[in-house]
């Protein structure tokens, strides 16, 4: 019964009597109160027609209802979506963007547009996935069942990202394999014997330790992409591990991966603070983080850096690419998402703000021995200009002792380098002594996997303990990316679940062996070059259209206003007005705005890649072939395809939007129905698709529309003789006229 106690029990009522009470039926509507989903209008005596039908549908809606999953605690889901968030990107793309874009100055347009763009986009997601409860395919067809193929566009984009992050994550387990060693395979370069005489290997020589274990050890890639070179086994087992741990933690949903999320997320905190800690004991670490801290204003004014800043905090946040909102469909419906929105935001930026104080700290220990290494072989060499007379003794100041190289400090040396540079000014460069410095060693900007698998690597051999340090290391990043990846298979499953009603278990093992068989592209020698073309060209410009159509989606096409309300229904209260302006006008126009710049640079950079040159030992930039250049646009318009074309289906209605439409899914106001039934299951959501859910006739003529199809059971009736109830047993009055044609899913 309703909160009000009214019903109408008289046989001698009027039709205003009905009118009123039906009135009041409709005006107390509480989607959480279960006396709706059974109730049934009594009118002159007896059981209003489909009173039974009404029932049965509401007992069915309650089952489905408890059938979904649901998350163990609030603190499972925070731990989810943070552990999706915060990635690999966050350890080392942050860093790389902050060091190459003045240092403490990168912070300010990164909060700026992570304010603008980053919550309210990611507050829009979370409330969607929550007040819907649906994957993303499910949500964008009730939206717009138009705007259907934005949903679709995101699975394919998981699909590809997944596909090279897991490689990643590969690398990381064979690293971390290794580091069980005393000392570290990377701390020096092999030594090649013969029968004369030990040497070098000369690639290793001319590069370094970790660059070489990195390029010829780990990966053993190929000179160019259009040398396969097969398959590299090592990382095809670290592959199949990865993928198997996916599978493994990914099959029984989020009870599974809920769990998991206690310690993939919360595991790389304790490592970051530890490094944090152990790094700001070490010689140099400050100069490390004055030279994060210490801003370049002047570099704010390029907008390159806004667009950087714009990208980064895009994908930060895993914005489009449906994880988000599969998280959230497991929700409550009273959740506080703007709260988890703004919490999460957070949560994220101070960890990229942490991992970057771990970086520049880690880096300014690296710099300051890679200086003093600069300083003896450069001070030998002025040992030697002495000897020969090409520089006079009289300019070396007194004080210093050069007899002793290993004596001289950075500023003796410094202060030698003005004498000397002051006096051979035209000589000077002839004599090829370096200028080292400390600043000079940390504007080498090294980016993506060479920071984690080269810079930071090469740092932990003069770590006290470095095996140990490195093993915190590299299971930190898996762990990292194991988060990222719940999220990213998460945003796949959940939509194809609820559309195509398969079981959890059989889709995610076929979809992680279809994906480790296609990942064994990235493992071949030239497989490197491949999750660089990936990273480029599958998700940036895919996922920056996707979130601009959701946006547009939610805000023009399901109208700002009407989802203002759901939100009211749904939190209590109603969001601040603030979000109204950035849904509507500021987050669409910074987005394409950042669309716009995105397509210009990639017209004017044409696609290259950094190829490993095994006889130079040093990297180099090429052009992809013409294959590469194919698959670079192929990736990019399959990503897209689906939006076009399921416009294009439903605008020329090869698919309807009816029951028969493999994601159609009824809703009222404030909550989900229930998912469409079959043609022969006669229930309240057949009300929404035209279809009558009574078979008796009804004695209230007052309550009734017309028919354009057959009943369920293949009779039909007489218009005046249908009774429509509104879904959960109640009797709509004044929005169920007769002769009202059909109202589409996103009306309702």
């Amino acid at each position: 019964m309703p909160k009000t106690g009214k019903s109408v029990k008289r046989a001698d009522l009027d039709d205003d009597d009905a009118t009123e009470s039906a009135r009041d039926l409709l005006s107390n509507e509480d989607s959480g109160d279960d006396s709706f989903k059974k109730a049934a209008l009594i009118v002159e005596g007896g059981v209003a027609a489909g009173g039974k039908d009404v029932e049965e549908a509401g007992s069915d809606e309650e089952e489905e209802e408890e059938e979904r999953p649901a998350w163990n605690s609030k603190l499972q889901y925070i731990l989810a979506q943070v552990g999706f968030s915060v990635g690999l990107g966050n350890v080392w793309r942050f860093p790389y963007l902050c060091q190459k874009n003045g240092g403490g100055a990168y912070l300010v347009p990164y909060f700026i547009l992570l304010v603008l763009i980053g919550i309210p986009l990611f507050f829009l997601e979370l409330a969607v996935g929550q007040r819907i409860r649906r994957g993303s395919i499910g949500v964008w067809n009730y939206i717009s069942p138009r705007l259907g193929g934005i949903g679709f566009a995101s699975c394919v984009v998981c699909f590809f990202v997944a596909l090279y992050y897991n490689v990643i994550i590969g690398w990381s387990l064979f690293y971390f394999s290794q580091s069980f060693q005393e000392p570290l395979p990377w701390h020096e370069c092999p030594l090649i014997k013969n029968k004369t005489s030990t040497y070098v290997v000369p690639e290793c020589e001319k590069s370094s330790a970790t660059t070489y274990y990195w390029y010829r050890q780990a990966l053993d890639i190929s000179d160019s992409i259009s040398e396969s070179g097969g398959l590299n086994w090592k990382m095809t087992l670290c592959l199949l591990a990865a993928w198997t741990m996916v599978c493994l933690a990914m099959i029984k949903g989020i009870q599974s991966s809920g769990k998991v999320m206690y310690f993939s997320s919360l595991f790389p905190y304790v490592v970051l603070i530890c490094f944090l800690v152990r790094a700001l004991i070490l010689k140099g670490s400050v100069d490390g983080i004055k030279h994060m801290f210490t801003p370049k204003l002047e570099i704010m004014l390029d907008p390159k850096v806004w667009r950087e800043a714009a990208t980064q905090v895009f994908f930060a946040l895993g914005l489009g690419f449906g994880g988000v909102i599969a998280f959230s469909s497991y929700n409550k419906r009273d959740n506080n998402c703007h709260f988890d929105a703004v919490l999460v935001s957070f949560i994220n930026f101070f960890t990229s703000v942490l991992a970057t104080l771990v970086v520049f700290a880690v880096l300014g220990f690296k710099a300051n021995i890679m200086n003093a290494k600069c300083v003896v072989a450069n001070t030998n060499l002025i040992v030697s200009l002495v000897g020969s007379g090409r520089i006079e003794r009289s300019l070396i100041p007194h004080h210093i002792n050069i007899s002793a190289p290993g004596t001289v400090s950075a500023e003796d040396y410094q202060q030698m380098i003005s004498v000397i540079r002051l006096v051979e000014e035209g000589n000077f460069s002839k004599l090829g002594l370096e200028p080292c410095s400390i600043e000079r060693e940390l504007d080498k900007t090294v980016q993506g996997t060479g920071l984690a698998f080269i810079a930071f690597t090469e740092a932990m051999t003069h770590f006290p303990a470095s095996p140990f340090w490195s093993v915190m290391f590299f299971l930190m990043l898996v762990n990292l990316g194991l988060g990222s990846m719940f999220g990213t298979i998460e945003g796949i499953l959940t939509p194809l679940i609820d559309t195509f009603k398969v079981r959890k278990e059989l889709l995610t093992v076929g979809c992680c062996v279809l994906a480790f068989s296609i990942g064994l592209l990235f493992v071949q020698r030239s497989g490197n070059y491949f999750v660089t073309m990936f990273d480029d060209y599958s998700a940036t410009l895919p996922l920056l259209i996707v979130v601009i159509l959701e946006n547009i989606a939610v805000a023009w096409v399901y109208g700002v206003d009407k989802f203002f309300e759901d939100l009211r229904d749904m939190l209590g209260f109603t969001p601040y007005r603030f979000y109204y302006y950035m849904w509507k006008f500021i987050t669409p126009i910074l987005l394409l705005v950042l669309l716009g710049s995105s397509f210009i640079q990639l017209i004017m950079t044409p696609p290259s890649y950094s190829a490993w040159i095994q006889e130079l030992a040093t990297e180099q930039k090429q052009m992809f072939p013409v294959w590469g250049i194919v698959v670079c646009i192929s990736l990019v318009v399959m990503a897209i395809l689906p939006v076009p074309v399921v416009f294009a289906l439903r605008f020329c209605n090869i698919i309807e939007d009816g029951p028969g439409g493999l994601s159609s899914v009824s809703y009222k106001k404030g909550r989900m129905i229930a998912e469409t039934r079959r043609a022969d299951d006669a229930d309240d959501t057949s009300l929404i698709h035209g279809k009558s859910p009574s078979q008796e006739p009804s004695p209230m003529p007052a309550i009734h529309r017309k028919l354009s199809g057959p009943q369920a059971n293949g009779t039909t009736k007489a218009p005046a003789e249908e009774a429509d109830a509104t879904p959960n047993g109640r009797y709509g009055i004044e929005y169920l006229m007769k002769e009202m044609p059909d109202m589409p899913e996103s009306d309702l």
